[in-house]
């Protein structure tokens, strides 16, 4: 009987347990002053129809609680704990244990070890929501319990009796623990907004609690709950503050979510939510940054329109963002309303601007800027003489660059890893890797790390010289000091291996990069195909051609173009104009380095006509042959014996003010003295140095052999010393030349003299009579 009599009992319990847990978020502060009356009464509690303020409306809540019901197994001895809980627990027995830290007392044992805790739990925080202090005391002494976790209900309650007592921090703090620990686990169709909104009643509630939900969600990085907090909270008009509503703009926007970010703006207005200059700044910039230029300009033109006034930022994400791109006029109109509406520039300000000017080699304004800056009193920073530095670097001027880096270290300014690496760079395309690698030195010894960027640099410039056994050294010092290579720096050593002609090895990197999930890119591809290419394995080149189509990489006309200079190379003329077909069928740019390649590739296969042809058929394309088009096609029309054609090409450059290279004149010397002209040749010399060009190795072996071909020794052997006396030595086969002519025309003496000459400067090191035959005749 008694077993019937505690069974029957449990089953009552349970029936009002779940009874008062299905009408958990009921309105009772209004209505009961002690919930632990209810404790004794439990009968006291009614059912309520569903509604917004009931549990049935955040299924999450009754989700949670119920599994913490069904945890524990029920016992006869657990009940019999929880009838002496619910009979002596009164709410000032349990304030006088929790200040006394009393967490033995039994009554405190009993409620723990009962599987109704977690319901009990989230009631007596209720009871003490007059002590906000003794209810967050109460909730961490729960949370160490065993077996015990506290459920969604209890959270949301004891935040909202936080922020009742104004204990902001300490709310916040439990609000991020609930997120972090509920997230993931959310019941479907409920988030953390709702566990909060049907939990609202328990104290008189301000809309702080859901601004404070807002804030830890975008806090912690879980934009998208946050953006569904905002939606509901604009449902429930509960906004939040402008200042989160900002935080939650920058954390998009710094995740490059331009779109999101202009509709999040549009929405705050349309709540009624009144942005900020701070607010419109943060938009701006993320617009400038994205390149979306034209929205930038409509939400300054916005700001205005609504009363804020544009600040520095203002403007200098403006200036900073058409910089970039090169609208140089735009930067100045707006660099000069800012000064007019009284918005004084500051030191980003001169930076921006210097900058641009500098991007776009406009050096000398970038200097008046500089010098505006410092006459109102603004010192330059060390990101302001890095810009002027890496721009020296890029234009050659490396002594310029140099000067500003002493200049700002005695300024007391030091160098970053920007700079560094800008001065790295510099060395390395100038092959000066000793200065590189001593500048390497120099940062690590001034503990500043080396980037990827500055490592990548390195071992391109290695590459570059053929020291890929360095390159690799620098490699593994990279992976050693923590970084990961990214495509740029595979690419890097791709080349370097490709240039040596190790394949193998390039391909081994390729295969490094696909087991590390490093996809390749468009340049990569296109160096691994200028490398086949390069090793006559033009045909290898169709597989990584389909690889990369199969990738969803399209060709660009950059590997076309160098496919079809292979075919040329190879005498393939048909399959280079087939791919010239493909290009236009596919509707790939045709360039100006695609004709120069073309031009070049059937002049030197001997059909000069088809060149002249492709030459003439560049303006339907909307494209202007430029000094190299025209320098090939002189080329190939002296080589081919159409001298007059490459004269009238000649005067064509000159008209249009083209000025010829190097290699143009030497065309040209060449075909004039194959064909007798040579006055006109003397002359193209006297033009060459009259315009400031030096005469290179190929000119005076033009210029050598030619008049020696043509049995004029004096003027060959007076080109012959000056090119010597220049240091310009001239290689075996144009002495051998010469000396076969000496001995032809009988000039014995003079050829002995001249050849004893070469052999003592080491031009000649063939035996005498198996270099020069003729001298046994």
């Amino acid at each position: 009987m008694k077993l019937i009599s505690a069974t029957l009992s449990f089953l009552t319990k349970m029936l009002v347990s779940l009874r008062n847990l299905l009408h958990i978020n009921r309105r009772i502060p209004a209505r009961v002053s002690h919930p632990f009356l209810l404790f004794q009464n439990p009968h006291l509690l009614s059912f309520s129809p569903p509604s917004n303020n009931s549990i049935i409306f955040c299924p999450f809540v009754l989700f949670t609680s119920f599994c913490f019901v069904i945890k524990f197994p029920f016992g006869t001895k657990s009940n019999c704990n929880t009838n002496i809980f619910l009979d002596d627990f009164s709410r000032e027995s349990l304030c006088r244990i929790i200040r006394q830290d009393q967490w033995n007392d039994p009554k405190i044992v009993s409620l723990f070890g009962s599987s109704l805790a977690p319901i009990w739990v989230s009631k007596i925080l209720v009871g003490l929501k007059q002590e906000p202090h003794l209810a967050l005391k109460f909730f961490k002494l729960a949370k160490t319990q065993k077996g015990f976790s506290p459920t969604s209900e209890s959270y949301s309650r004891l935040v909202h009796i936080l922020f009742y007592g104004r204990m902001y921090f300490d709310a916040t703090a439990v609000l991020k623990e609930f997120v972090l620990s509920r997230r993931g686990v959310v019941f479907p169709g409920c988030d953390f907004f709702d566990v909060l909104w049907s939990t609202r009643n328990v104290c008189p509630y301000g809309f702080g609690v859901f601004d404070a939900l807002f804030s830890v969600l975008v806090d912690l990085g879980l934009l998208e709950e946050a953006s569904r907090c905002f939606t509901k909270m604009k449902r429930f008009r509960v906004l939040p503050k402008v200042r989160s509503c900002n935080a939650f703009l920058h954390r998009i926007c710094k995740s490059g979510r331009r779109d999101q970010s202009r509709r999040f703006l549009e929405e705050m207005v349309g709540a009624g939510i009144a942005p900020s200059v701070y607010t419109y700044n943060i938009v701006i910039d993320c617009m400038c940054k994205e390149g979306d230029l034209e929205t930038a300009r409509m939400l300054f033109r916005q700001m205005k329109e609504i009363g804020l006034t544009p600040d520095v930022v203002t403007y200098n994400s403006l200036l900073d963002g058409y910089g970039k791109v090169g609208f140089l006029d735009e930067v100045l109109f707006y660099f000069e309303e800012m000064k007019n509406v009284g918005c004084e520039p500051d030191v980003i300000t001169y930076n921006a601007l210097i900058n641009c000017f500098c991007k776009f080699q406009m050096m000398p304004r970038a200097f008046e800027f500089f010098r505006e800056m410092r006459n109102k009193g603004l010192k330059p920073n060390v990101v302001t003489y890095s810009t002027f530095i890496d721009a020296f670097c890029k234009e050659g001027m490396m002594q310029q660059g140099i000067k500003f880096l002493v200049d700002m270290r005695r300024l007391g300014l030091l160098p970053n890893e920007y700079t560094y690496t800008s001065l790295i760079d510099a060395n390395c395309k100038a092959g000066n890797l000793t200065e590189a690698l001593k500048l390497a030195n120099e940062m690590l010894q001034a503990n500043i790390a080396l980037n990827i960027v500055t490592y990548t640099t390195i071992i391109d410039g290695l590459c570059e010289a053929g020291r890929t056994k360095e390159a690799e050294e620098v490699f593994r010092a990279m992976l050693k000091a923590g970084l990961t290579p990214n495509v740029q720096t595979y690419t890097a050593l791709t080349h370097g291996y490709m240039k040596v002609k190790k394949m193998e090895h390039a391909l081994n990197l390729l295969k490094e990069m696909k087991e590390k999930s490093i996809k390749p890119d468009l340049l990569l591809h296109g160096t691994i195909i200028w490398g086949l290419c390069n090793d006559d394995k033009i045909e290898e080149t169709k597989f990584v051609t389909d690889e990369m189509k199969a990738s969803g990489l399209s060709l660009n006309p950059v590997i076309y173009t160098t496919i079809m200079d292979s075919y040329f190379k190879a005498g393939k003329t048909i399959e280079a104009l087939n791919l010239l077909e493909e290009m236009w069928d596919l509707g790939i740019e045709v360039t100006v380095v695609t004709f120069c390649v073309l031009v070049d590739g059937l002049c030197k296969n001997g059909l000069v006509l088809e060149a002249i042809n492709y030459f003439n058929r560049m303006p339907d394309f909307n494209l202007q042959p430029n000094v190299a088009v025209y320098t090939v096609l002189i080329d190939g029309l002296c080589k081919n014996n159409f001298i007059e054609a490459a004269k009238s090409m000649y005067d064509e450059m000159l008209s249009k003010n083209l000025v010829l290279d190097t290699t143009a004149y030497t065309a040209l010397i060449d075909g004039n003295l194959k064909h007798g002209n040579f006055k006109e040749a003397l002359n193209l010399r006297d033009r060459m140095i009259e315009m400031g060009m030096e005469l290179d190795l190929s000119a005076y072996t033009s210029l050598v052999s030619g008049f020696c071909r043509c049995g004029q020794l004096e003027k060959a052997r007076e080109f012959l010393d000056e090119m010597i006396s220049k240091r310009i030595l001239p290689d075996e086969i144009l002495c051998i030349g010469v000396l076969r002519k000496y001995y032809e025309l009988g000039h014995v003496t003079e050829a002995i003299e001249l050849q004893n000459e070469m052999a003592k400067m080491g031009l000649i090191t063939s035996p005498v009579h198996l270099a020069v035959p003729s001298v046994q005749t």
